[in-house]
């Protein structure tokens, strides 16, 4: 036999770990020792049959080189499973795969392949024995004899022991809660923060385990560290750090982060007019004196940064703005993003009439919002009662009232932020669209101030008008921090990180459902890694531009807690619940739409229906019997770990699916697989689309409406308004570092690295030896071709006012295929970004 393993150069790039600092390291002395394993116990002794070959470099191209070694096999051996490797150069390495042939090594002779695609550690670093087995699936039940003490032992490996600090090159998988978003350490900069997960004041899902010490002032909280750990495979791959630059955002901000902490930059200094903004594109951002030795990293870091004077940032003007550079301004186009823009999680179907607070009325007044039935019928202009139009189902509203209020009065001690719960009311047209009527904005009460609610209209009347913007700018802001916070990072990134955790410590690598979900994890854990220690930590880009500031964390905590549910994660019965359809045997999946022109719904449906059609087959095929899937121990034990200890703090629910048979499973599967591919795109790559111009998406309002009393006693803000509204409206908006440093996320956020997977890109290896998997995957794939067509002709329909028009940007976020870059369409396998 002939082995032959293909190495992959990491061309001289750091990763935070044992670097590859040369190409010479690679061709340096040191072989690789494989052990190769039979699917078959020896008969006499019952121990697996094996036999080694020590092989040595023999060639390169480009990025690979080749290791081979020849060796014996006895004709008794049987068919090879899986083999055990040791590294011994000096350095790690990157191991793609193994391909064992007879002979002379001909194409034609392959007897095995291992696909392994992972870094291996050499022995002085990691003396055991890293474990790979052939592509071929087994569930744990048909698991060959020779192979199944190998199996167990994979996974024993991959879960370590819950003690001591993780090192970084180590593939250990393990749960602990969000106990380092803080820095209680940082007494100057107050930078406590609570932990997140483990009590009831504040559930959350877990997170990777790193181990590292507490921190001197709160020993439930974890020092801080200049590396997260996340397990060595899941790090970015080499094209992926060059191109987003994990380093270069982690140096970045890492530079920002303490300048805003430390007062060395003016963060309250504002725009003086739109002119100003305008300038952020024509004669760009000049950076303060304290961050230009960051200018050429933020050029790398962000495609949207132009070529410019060291000192200045040049942005791209956003799509949305190109298209139309006056359409943020159009009540019609704030209506139409609730439905076709970056968080279309949120709008949901009045209910109930009059529109009822759940919270408790001994401490926020009484339940009944402010929006009566005659300012209702005032905005449709006696078109119908407003009882009559919820009963038709023609009212949508966004409500961030009872999850912000709790918050209102925390947030309004601190500087340079304020708060409201909001309800913003639409009613939806008989061309299809929506138009907003009415905007509550709610204060409670305090032992400073009396309650203070009040409702905004749009009208043509000019004081009012200029007041109608200024509650659009204040729905514009909460409606941002529910999608970063909620919609995007809870929902997607911080949600599907258990579901990596537990699949890798319960899922053999061979195990079909394991090579199902692969694709979908891939990135995910290191991106939460770079988003704990720069955004969402204390003192981040979230606490330094969004409303809730210190509290965003919490917020999140407090949406998990009152919203999240497994059962409700899959887009038809987000719809269901939000109201936005309901289930109609005779209509298309099942489904209409209280909206029939609702962008993100019907494009979504269509690529949930692929999704959910591909997994079906796939499961059906490993599961022809019910019992199966209760049988299979290592699937229930992925499925109890992520109940139990992924999401913990809500184990007892009675929501959570039982896995009995293949449709209870299929269901599971396509749930996270939808969340962890389309839910996270369709929040995700728009976001410089439609943030990268912020008027039309604020992240902040750092004033009060103008007509909210002053609890000082003094009228100035409303005088000042009166005098020079657009003045105050700036005065509300970010500020321009606040500005400046969100557009330059938001940008790298929405871009697609050129080593991007896309749903239906490539089949695992394995599916190629099941014909009828390999079939059910090229249906899949060819319907989501079929998709973008379908798209595409919707994009073209002027009937679909909420997708076409003069100005109006096309919905491609459902699209599944992209190039790299910011394009606004495009389907990640996982939540990579």
């Amino acid at each position: 036999m002939k082995a032959v393993a293909t190495v992959r150069r990491a061309a001289g790039e750091a990763f935070g770990c044992i670097c590859l600092s040369s190409v010479t390291d690679l061709l340096a002395a040191g072989n690789l020792y494989l052990e190769f394993v039979s699917t078959e116990l020896d008969s006499p002794s019952g121990t697996p049959k094996t036999v080694a070959v020590c092989t040595q470099k023999k060639s390169e191209d480009g990025a690979e080189a080749k290791y081979e070694g020849s060796f014996t096999v006895p004709h008794n051996f049987g068919h090879i499973g899986g083999v055990l490797v040791w590294n011994e150069k000096k350095c790690e390495i990157f191991l793609v795969k193994i391909v064992v042939c007879e002979g002379n090594g001909s194409d034609d002779c392959i007897v095995a392949v291992i696909e392994c695609n992972s870094w291996v550690q050499p022995k002085c670093v990691s003396p055991e024995k890293r474990i790979f087995f052939t592509t071929k699936s087994f569930l744990p039940s048909s698991t060959p004899a020779g192979l199944q003490r190998l199996r167990s032992a994979d996974l024993e490996a991959k879960r370590g022991d819950g003690h001591g600090e993780r090192k970084c090159f180590e593939i250990i998988y393990d749960y602990d809660k969000y106990n380092d978003l803080g820095d209680p350490d940082n007494i100057i900069n107050d930078l406590a923060r609570p932990v997140l997960g483990g009590s009831k004041q504040f559930p959350y899902p877990r997170r990777c385990r790193t181990g590292r010490p507490s921190s001197q002032n709160d020993p439930h909280s974890e020092s801080k560290s200049i590396n997260i750990y996340v397990p060595r495979d899941e790090a970015f791959s080499e094209i992926k750090t060059l191109t987003f630059s994990g380093t270069t955002l982690a140096s970045v901000l890492h530079a920002v982060s303490p300048a805003i902490n430390a007062a060395l930059i003016d963060i309250n200094l504002g725009f003086q007019n739109f002119t100003a903004i305008d300038e952020l594109y024509d004669q760009g951002f000049k950076l303060p004196h304290q961050l230009e030795g960051q200018r050429s990293l933020l050029s790398r870091l962000c495609s949207s940064v132009k070529d410019a004077a060291d000192d200045l940032l040049l942005f791209e003007i956003p799509a949305l703005i190109q298209n139309d550079k006056f359409s943020w301004l159009r009540d019609e186009e704030f209506a139409r993003q609730t439905l076709a823009g970056v968080n279309p999680y949120a709008i949901e179907l009045v209910k109930e009439f009059p529109i009822l607070s759940k919270l408790d009325t001994t401490i926020y007044g009484h339940p009944e919002s402010a929006i009566t039935e005659q300012i209702i019928e005032q905005g449709i202009q006696g078109e119908m009662t407003a009882r009559e139009a919820a009963d038709r189902k023609r009212l949508f509203m966004l409500d961030y009232h009872d999850l912000f209020l709790p918050y209102v009065h925390k947030v309004r001690e601190l500087q340079g932020t304020t708060l409201y719960g909001s309800r913003t009311v639409f009613f939806l047209k008989s061309d299809g669209t929506l138009t907003p009527i009415a905007i509550e904005l709610h204060c409670p009460q305090s032992t400073q101030s009396s309650q203070w609610k009040q409702v905004f209209t749009p009208s043509s009347d000019a004081t009012t008008n200029w007041l109608w913007r200024f509650a659009k700018a204040h729905v514009c802001a909460h409606d941002s921090g529910h999608h970063e916070l909620i919609s995007h990072w809870l929902r997607t990134h911080c949600c599907v990180e258990p579901y990596i955790i537990a699949g890798n410590r319960q899922l053999s690598t061979m195990h079909p459902i394991y090579k199902l979900l692969h694709p979908h994890f891939r990135y995910t854990m290191e991106i939460n890694g770079l988003a704990r220690q720069y955004l969402i930590n204390a003192g981040g880009i979230i606490e330094s531009s969004f409303s809730t500031l210190k509290y965003a964390m919490e917020l999140s905590s407090a949406a998990y807690h009152q919203q999240w549910r497994f059962d409700m994660e899959g887009l038809p019965a987000d719809l269901i619940r939000r109201g936005m359809a309901e289930e109609d045997p005779e209509a298309e999946y099942g489904l209409r739409l209280a909206i029939a022109d609702y962008p993100f719904a019907a494009d979504g449906l269509l690529i949930w229906s692929a999704i959910s059609n591909w997994v079906s087959a796939y499961v059906n095929h490993y599961y022809p019997e019910p019992s199966m899937v209760a049988g299979d121990t290592e699937l229930q034990a992925f499925w109890a770990e992520v109940v139990t200890r992924g999401h913990a703090d809500k184990k007892d629910e009675p929501w959570w699916p039982k896995l009995t048979d293949a449709r209870s499973l299929a269901g599971v599967l396509t749930t996270i697989i939808w969340v962890a591919s389309a839910h996270h795109a369709a929040v995700n790559f728009g976001q410089y689309h439609y943030g990268g111009y912020f008027p039309n998406r604020p992240t902040i309002a750092r004033t009060p409406m103008p007509t909210e009393p002053d609890v000082s006693g003094g009228g100035g803000r409303l005088e000042e308004f009166l005098k020079k509204p657009e003045a105050a409206l700036m005065e509300c908006f970010p500020s321009q570092i606040q500005a400046a440093l969100v557009m330059a996320v938001v940008d790298l956020l929405s871009s697609h690295s050129p080593d991007e997977e896309y749903l239906g890109d490539a089949a695992d290896a394995a599916w190629e030896e099941e014909a009828a998997v390999r079939a059910a995957f090229d249906r899949y794939k060819e319907r989501l071709k079929e998709i973008e067509v379908i798209i595409d002709g919707r994009n073209g329909d002027m009937a679909l006012r909420n997708r076409t028009g003069a100005g109006v940007l096309p919905y491609e976020f459902m699209k599944p295929f992209s190039g790299p870059g910011v394009t606004g369409r495009g389907i990640p396998n996982s939540t990579s970004i």
